[in-house]
């Protein structure tokens, strides 16, 4: 009997570092190749080296572009990865666009560090460079979803459409004829700008994502919070800064506040898009109508009414503006990117407000400011938060429980084991105990760095 070794990589435990290497006596395969975000044990992972001789995988295939996802390639590739890096033409965009602005943000942090000398390795070095990060474009290969693609004479594998942001996908991997599913993310069944997921019919051995295996998406009314707080940053004449994500997050906070205008349910205050990503994603949006439900004439009359920034020289003549404003800008976890910018300036007015849309991982900014921090430490000071902090869950692009839950609902087989992956430990455990309750599968909780073999 021949057997696949899995390597839980990453994601096994925790929520980031998606990596998970199958060892098959054809191909080694590696799927997601994502960076660890969020507590500095994590962190740290990502400066070892891959636990595992890189110039023997044969290829990597992307479930979607997310950093956690996709954000560990430059340094495969630097270790002596040579294989193709597949995924969808839109997950491929997306990508390329997050490598390259990450590797502007490595590059810039290291030099700020060593310019300021507020970093304990002399000389700081960005964990990529841009360098590191077009090399690493060379290798992609776009393939169709919905389409078997053979990789070997006894492995193929395709992508279906998966929600959660634009080029998502679940893989289908038929290695010696059991079938492997891998679930990404999963987006949610009601999205505003994505249709609903596609659902496996069988599975021999399935990874589940568990974000959300605790939760259930609140009902709140996100349109009429977002009323609210216009409607008090225009009465303290304050600045409402929304960090957010660069890829569906920030399109869609758009997509709602245009509708909003049009509605007249919102004053005529000036938006500020704030995201040098976020604007390459607008592109991505545009190349791709058939992947998302915007109409592409509504989606250009939205790009019309918003202010979009592409210097910082704006960034500063928008944090100068004295008018009351509502800023989006990168990134979602308050990790990097713009919205420190905003925040240095800003968080210790009473007059302005920070909205958090979706979920914060355990050791960001984010999370410590959803906590109710009274500081906040970037470029290697503390600054006191006087701000006004709020949050918005029901905005996430994940499935909740019950949405998990309806994605395994078409499986026709008993699965030979089910593997709960990308999740916190108290989610992982809430998702075990209903997937035993509800299906009667056998559901494992594997630790980063555990390897199973799986007869095939």
């Amino acid at each position: 009997m021949k057997t696949i070794k899995v390597h839980f990589l990453g994601a096994s435990g925790t929520v980031t570092g998606s990596k998970f290497l199958l060892e098959t006596p054809a191909q080694n395969i590696l799927i997601d190749c994502g960076m660890f975000q969020g507590l500095k044990e994590l962190r740290e992972q990502n400066w070892k080296d891959f636990p595992f001789d890189v110039s023997t995988i044969d290829t990597v295939l992307l479930t979607h572009g997310h950093l956690d996802h996709s954000g560990y390639l430059p340094r495969l590739v630097s270790q002596g990865f040579t294989g193709k890096i597949m995924g969808t033409a839109p997950t491929l965009e997306i990508t390329k666009i997050i490598l390259l602005d990450s590797a502007k943000i490595n590059e810039e942090d290291a030099e700020r560090a060593n310019k300021e000398n507020y970093s304990k390795h002399h000389p700081a070095l960005p964990f990529y460079s841009i360098k590191d990060a077009e090399q690493t474009i060379k290798l992609f290969s776009s393939v169709k979803k919905d389409e078997w693609h053979s990789l070997s004479e006894h492995i193929k594998y395709r992508f279906r459409y998966n929600g959660h942001i634009i080029g998502a996908t679940f893989i289908e991997l038929e290695l010696f004829s059991k079938i492997f599913v891998f679930s990404g993310d999963i987006g949610r069944q009601q999205d505003l700008l994505l249709y609903p997921p596609e659902k496996p019919q069988w599975a021999d051995y399935l990874f589940l994502e568990s974000t959300y295996g605790n939760k259930l998406h609140p009902k709140e009314s996100v349109s009429e919070k977002l009323v609210t707080l216009i409607n008090q940053t225009v009465h303290n004449r304050g600045a409402l800064i929304i960090p957010s994500f660069a890829v569906e997050r920030l399109q869609a906070l758009m997509f709602l506040l245009w509708k909003m205008y049009n509605e007249r349910r919102i004053p005529n205050l000036p938006i500020f898009i704030d995201s040098p990503m976020g604007n390459n994603v607008l592109g991505v949006f545009e190349k791709f109508a058939a992947w998302h439900k915007i109409p592409i004439k509504e989606f250009r009359a939205m790009k019309k009414r918003m202010n979009i920034i592409t210097s910082y020289k704006e960034t500063w003549q928008t944090i100068d503006d004295p008018r009351p404003k509502i800023v989006i800008a990168g990134s979602g976890m308050v990790t990097g990117g713009r919205v420190l910018t905003y925040l240095k300036q800003l968080i210790d007015e009473s007059n302005t407000t920070v909205l958090l849309v979706g979920y914060q991982a355990e050791g960001t900014r984010g999370r410590q400011l959803l906590e109710g921090a009274h500081e906040l430490k970037f470029f290697g000071k503390y600054y006191p938060v006087k701000a006004n902090v709020q949050h918005i869950e029901s905005l996430s692009a994940h499935a909740d429980q019950v949405g998990i839950l309806e994605w395994l609902s078409e499986i026709k087989n008993i699965p030979e084991n089910t593997f709960l992956i990308h999740g916190e430990p108290t989610a992982l455990q809430t998702l075990r105990v209903k997937v035993e309750d509800t299906f009667s599968w056998k559901v494992t909780i594997p630790k980063q760095n555990q390897s199973f073999e799986l007869p095939v």
